[in-house]
C-alpha cells in the first residue's frame, strides 16, 4: 500500500464542489496527488438556534449526541462550499448567535476527521500523470509514519540594483549544480540566455523538470520569488512553477513578523533564514554572517567592495565568470546551512507531530487545534471558534523574585524541568476540565487564582504524557530532531492557551498555570531558605542558590546535587499533601557557576530582573544584557563579554575598556555601530505618537522597507544602513561612547569600584551616596 508525507493540503473549487487536494512524496519516491470530492464543509450550532438557519439550498442538518463545552446540545450543519460556512458563520454572529468550529480551514478539517497528520497510507487506484505525478481519486486514507526522501532544491537570484532585471538564477540541489545566465556570449560553467525572457522561461521549465518537494534560499520568498513572479508578469511568462498548473501566490501574516509564504502548487517554499532565525542565535541573520559562523566560509562578493549591488552589476557587465560562481554559491550556503543544522529534519519531525505544512509548523495555535479537537471529539465535544473580538484579558506571567546584586563565586542554578507542562500534567490544567468543573464536577483541583479542575475529564494531560514518553524514546534512539520538535511542541503548550487568539484560550486557565508556577517558585525558595541557603535570584521556574563555599568544583556538585534532593523531596510532599494529586515536578540542576554577575537596576540600588551572566566550564553565559539584544550594536557585545570575561578571570579590564573606547573615537570599529530592529507594528504609518529612530531611518528608504531595519546614528539623526552598502560617512561615535559603551561598562564596573569615566581617563564626579 503507498505511503508518503503530504506537503500540501488545500482545496479546489470545481465545478461548484469543493475538491480536497493532498500534495506530497511517496516513499518510493514518486509524487502524488489525492482528490477527494466526497468530503463537504460543516460546522455546529446549538440546537435551539437551529431556526435561525434560515432556508439555505444544499444544507443538510443533523442531529447527534454531541455537545458545546458548557454541556449545550448541537446539530451539525453541513452546507455545499467552504466559503459558505464562513457567511453564515458571520451572518449568525452579528446575531449574536455562537457557532462552534466554523473556521477550521477546510482542507485541515479534512485531516483532522480522517486522523492524519502528516504522514498518510494511500489505498486507491493509481493514476499516472505528467511528470510523473500519481493521482489517486477518493481513496482510502489512514494515518501513516512513513518519512520519504524530500527532494530540496535551492535557489538564488542576482538582479541589478534596483531589482529591475534579473541577470542570472541559480540552482543547487536535486542533483544538479546549475546557474543560468542571461548573455548573448558563452560563459563557462553557465547556461546561457539570449535574454531576460528566455531566461524565465528556462528557468520556470526547469523548475517543474528537477521536480522538488522544497524550494529553499536565502529570504526566498520575500525577494527571490517576488522578483521572479513580478519579472515574469511584466514580460508576460507564465510563473508555473508547481505540479499543476497555477501561479505563485503570496500571503504575508499580519503580526509584527510580517512573514511571507509563497504558495506553489504542490511544492512547500522555506525560507532558509526563517528556519535559521527560529533555531539558532546569531547577532545578525544575513547569509554572509550565518554561513561564515557554521560553514567556516561566506559570499564570494570582494568583501572591500563599498556597494555589494553596485559590485555584482560590475561583475555582470566585466566579469560574468565569476557573478556565476558567487550565485551558485550563495545558493550551495543556504543549502548547506540548512543540512548540516539539521533544520529540513527538524521542520518534517514538527510537521508529523503537529500536522501542519512544512512552512506552518510554526503555527502553534494551528497546531494545537491539529491535536486537541479530535481528541474533544471522541468525548462527544464541539469547541467555540476562535472569539476575534476578545480584548482586555490579563494572563499574569511567571513569579520573578527579588535578585542580590553583585558578583559571587559558586552559585547553583536550579530548574524544574519543563515546569509549564508538568503543572498541567499535576493539577490537570485543562480546557475540557475546566468546563466539567463548571458544569458541577464535585471532585476538582481549586488553583490558587480560584479556577477549578475536574480530577477526572482532560485532556492535555494524557497528551502531554504521550509526548513525555516519545521524546524519552526519541532520546534513547539518539533522533535529535524528534527530540527537539516534541520539547517544542510542549513547551508552546501554556502559550497557546495564554493567546487569545485560541479558540480555548480562558485567562482563568491561563493563569491557573502561571499561578501554580508562582506558588511552585515560592514554595521552593522557602525549602532552600529552611535548609540554611541563600537564594539570589529566581524566575519562573529557575532558582539561584548561593553554596557554602567559593571553590568550584566536584565538592560544590555534590553539595548542590544533594540539595536538590532535598529541595525537590520537600516541595513534592507539599503539593501532595495539599491538593492531593501525584506531582509530576522534577527539579534539576542546570550548572553550577564558577562565578555569576547580577547587576543593579540602572539609576537604583536593587537587583535587576532577567538580566544576568555567569562563568561556567570556561565560558560566558549572558542572559538578558545587551551583549544578547538583537537590537543593540556589536559593539555592545564586544564590550559587555570583554569585561565580563576578564572580571571572571580575575584579569584587570580597565585596559580593555580603554583601548574599546579609544577605538570607536578613531572609527575603527564603525562596522560594529550598526543598530538592527524589527517594525513591530506592521507598518510605518502606524507611528504616530512617537517615531523612534528605527523608524525615522525606515522612512527614509521608502518602498525598499523590509521587517528589519538597519541603520547608524549620524550627527544629523538616523540613517539607513543596506547590506554591502557603505556607512554615511559622519557617524556620530560620540553617541556610541555616552550612549552605548557608557552604560554597558557602569554596570558592571562599579561592582569593583572602578568606573568608566576612570577608563576613559575623564574626571570622576563625587557621588552623593
Amino acid at each position: 500500500m503507498p505511503a508518503g508525507l503530504i506537503l500540501q493540503p488545500t482545496y479546489q473549487m470545481r465545478d461548484e464542489r469543493p475538491v480536497v487536494q493532498l500534495f506530497g512524496r511517496l516513499v518510493d519516491g514518486r509524487p502524488f496527488l489525492v482528490e477527494d470530492d466526497r468530503f463537504r464543509p460543516y460546522f455546529f450550532l446549538r440546537t435551539r438556534d437551529v431556526g435561525l438557519l434560515g432556508q439555505v439550498p444544499g444544507m443538510t442538518i443533523e442531529a447527534n449526541e454531541l455537545r458545546d463545552m458548557d454541556g449545550r446540545p448541537v446539530v451539525r450543519v453541513t452546507v455545499p462550499t467552504p466559503g459558505l460556512v464562513a457567511t453564515l458563520r458571520d451572518r449568525l454572529a452579528r446575531e449574536g448567535v455562537p457557532t462552534y468550529e466554523a473556521d477550521v480551514r477546510f482542507a485541515y478539517r479534512y485531516l483532522i476527521d480522517h486522523g492524519i497528520r502528516a504522514a498518510a497510507t494511500i489505498e486507491g487506484e493509481e493514476e499516472p500523470r505528467e511528470g510523473g505525478l500519481v493521482l489517486f481519486r477518493n481513496p482510502v486514507l489512514r494515518p501513516g509514519v512513513e518519512r520519504p526522501e524530500l527532494r530540496v532544491l535551492s535557489l538564488d537570484i542576482e538582479t541589478s540594483p534596483d531589482a529591475s532585471r534579473i541577470y542570472s538564477v541559480a540552482f543547487v540541489g536535486c542533483g544538479v549544480e546549475e546557474a543560468h545566465l542571461v548573455t548573448k556570449r558563452e560563459v563557462k560553467s553557465a547556461i546561457c540566455h539570449a535574454d531576460e525572457r528566455r531566461l524565465l522561461e528556462g528557468v520556470v521549465r526547469r523548475v517543474r523538470e528537477l521536480d522538488p518537494d522544497v524550494l529553499l534560499g536565502w529570504n526566498v520568498v520575500d525577494f527571490d520569488l517576488r522578483v521572479l513572479a513580478r519579472r515574469c508578469s511584466a514580460l508576460r511568462v507564465k510563473c508555473q512553477l508547481g505540479q499543476v498548473p497555477g501561479d505563485v501566490r503570496f500571503e504575508q501574516d499580519s503580526t509584527f513578523t510580517r512573514q511571507g509564504r509563497a504558495n506553489v502548487p504542490g511544492r512547500m517554499v522555506l525560507d532558509a533564514a526563517g528556519l535559521v532565525r527560529d533555531a539558532i542565535r546569531f547577532e545578525d541573520y544575513r547569509l554572509d554572517t550565518v554561513a561564515r559562523a557554521l560553514l567556516g566560509r561566506g559570499k564570494l562578493i570582494d568583501t572591500d567592495a563599498p556597494d555589494a549591488a553596485a559590485e555584482i552589476a560590475r561583475l555582470y557587465r566585466r566579469d560574468p565568470e565569476a557573478l556565476v560562481a558567487y550565485n551558485l554559491e550563495d545558493a550551495r550556503l543556504a543549502l548547506e546551512i540548512v543540512e548540516q543544522e539539521g533544520l529540513l529534519a527538524l521542520t518534517i519531525e514538527r510537521s508529523l507531530l503537529s500536522g501542519m505544512q512544512l512552512d506552518r509548523v510554526g503555527a502553534s495555535i494551528a497546531s494545537f487545534d491539529q491535536i486537541y479537537l479530535p481528541e474533544l471529539r471522541r468525548r462527544g465535544v464541539v469547541a467555540p471558534n476562535v472569539d476575534a473580538d476578545r480584548s482586555g484579558v490579563t494572563v499574569q506571567g511567571g513569579a520573578v523574585l527579588d535578585s542580590v546584586p553583585g558578583l559571587f563565586r559558586n552559585v547553583a542554578v536550579f530548574d524544574f524541568k519543563s515546569l509549564y507542562p508538568s503543572l498541567i500534567r499535576t493539577f490537570n490544567l485543562d480546557p475540557l476540565a475546566h468546563a466539567r468543573a463548571r458544569q458541577g464536577d464535585p471532585d476538582v483541583v481549586c488553583a490558587p487564582n480560584g479556577a477549578r479542575f475536574s480530577r477526572s475529564d482532560a485532556i492535555l494531560p494524557a497528551l502531554i504524557d504521550g509526548f513525555v514518553e516519545r521524546r524519552e524514546a526519541a532520546k534513547a534512539r539518539g533522533d535529535r530532531h524528534a527530540d527537539q520538535a516534541i520539547k517544542i511542541m510542549m513547551n508552546a503548550l501554556f502559550g497557546v492557551l495564554g493567546a487569545p487568539a485560541c479558540r480555548f484560550f480562558d485567562p482563568e486557565i491561563a493563569n491557573a498555570i502561571t499561578t501554580f508556577g508562582q506558588q511552585t517558585l515560592l514554595w521552593t525558595k522557602a525549602a532552600f531558605e529552611a535548609e540554611g541557603f541563600t537564594v539570589l535570584y529566581g524566575d519562573t521556574d529557575s532558582v539561584f542558590v548561593k553554596l557554602t563555599g567559593d571553590d568550584a568544583g566536584p565538592a560544590a556538585c555534590e553539595e548542590a546535587q544533594a540539595l536538590r534532593a532535598k529541595v525537590e523531596a520537600h516541595v513534592v510532599a507539599r503539593v501532595r499533601e495539599q491538593y492531593r494529586v501525584e506531582p509530576k515536578l522534577t527539579l534539576e540542576l542546570e550548572h553550577v557557576l564558577e562565578r555569576f554577575f547580577m547587576p543593579r537596576v540602572r539609576s537604583g540600588l536593587g537587583g535587576s530582573k532577567k538580566r544576568y551572566a555567569g562563568w561556567v566550564d570556561g565560558k560566558l553565559l549572558v542572559v538578558g544584557l545587551e551583549s544578547v539584544r538583537r537590537d543593540w550594536p556589536a559593539i555592545a557585545r564586544r564590550l559587555q563579554e570583554g569585561i565580563l570575561t576578564r572580571v571572571f578571570t580575575d584579569e584587570d579590564p580597565m585596559p580593555f575598556v580603554t583601548e574599546v573606547v579609544r577605538q570607536v573615537r578613531a572609527g575603527e570599529l564603525d562596522s560594529e555601530l550598526v543598530y538592527a530592529k524589527r517594525i513591530r507594528k506592521g507598518s510605518l504609518d502606524r507611528y504616530t505618537a512617537a517615531t523612534p529612530p528605527h523608524v525615522q531611518a525606515a522612512r527614509k528608504l521608502g518602498a525598499d522597507v523590509g521587517p528589519v531595519i538597519r541603520y547608524v546614528i549620524t550627527r544629523q539623526g538616523p540613517e539607513p544602513v543596506l547590506p554591502g552598502r557603505p556607512l554615511p560617512d559622519d557617524v556620530d561615535r560620540a553617541h556610541y561612547v555616552d550612549k552605548v559603551l557608557r552604560p554597558i561598562a557602569d554596570a558592571i564596573l562599579p561592582a569593583l569600584g572602578r568606573s568608566f569615566d576612570e577608563a576613559t581617563g575623564e574626571p570622576r564626579q563625587l557621588s552623593l551616596l
